[in-house]
């Protein structure tokens, strides 16, 4: 059962086991994270955007070409921005870390 670690906007920390092949949108569903996911995890949104932490971003599978099309229409992106709704949750992904966008509206 992969745990994840969620660090929310205002720095508080949820700790979440999940089941594995869940997505990190569904553990939010799951665990009252404040991730909007507008499209219901459709990839036709950045509403589900995450910032990964190293080095546990170098563990995932890359985005694909309408994962990054996506992003672009986040706010605040970084270097390790994801969409939740993409990344797809397995035992090397035990113990993840993810910070929830600090401001903005994604779209």
């Amino acid at each position: 059962m992969p745990r994840v670690t969620f660090i929310a906007r205002d720095g508080s920390i949820d700790v979440c086991d999940a089941e594995e092949g869940w997505t990190l949108l569904q553990v939010s569903r799951a665990f009252g994270i404040e991730i909007e996911g507008a499209c219901e995890g459709n990839m036709a949104c950045a509403t589900c955007h995450v910032i990964v932490q190293d080095p546990w971003y170098q563990r995932l599978l890359a985005p694909s070409d309408d994962e990054e099309d996506m992003l672009d229409l986040a706010y605040g992106l970084t270097e390790t921005s994801r969409l939740g709704c993409q990344i797809e949750l397995t035992a090397n992904l035990d113990g993840l870390v993810v910070r929830l966008p600090d401001t903005g509206e994604n779209l």
